[in-house]
């Protein structure tokens, strides 16, 4: 029996993987509703956003009296 050479196994490792690759399943659909992630994602932003103007608000007035805000 021949020896087998380098080219043959890299031919059959090639075919190997596109055949792997051939039979490979797609990828599940995304969820079309959400998981509430999001939403929790999206109130703590608004969240923050809401804690970042009381800061500047309130900061000048701890700060200095020299600043009018209200």
């Amino acid at each position: 029996m021949a020896p087998i050479s380098r080219v043959s196994v890299l031919v059959m490792a090639v075919v190997a993987m596109l055949a792997v690759a051939a039979n490979a399943q797609a990828p599940a659909p995304a969820p079309i509703t959400s998981d509430g992630t999001s939403v929790d994602q999206g109130i703590a932003y608004v969240l923050m956003l809401v804690a970042l103007v009381l800061t500047y608000l309130i900061h000048p007035l701890d700060a200095s009296s020299a600043y009018k805000l209200f």
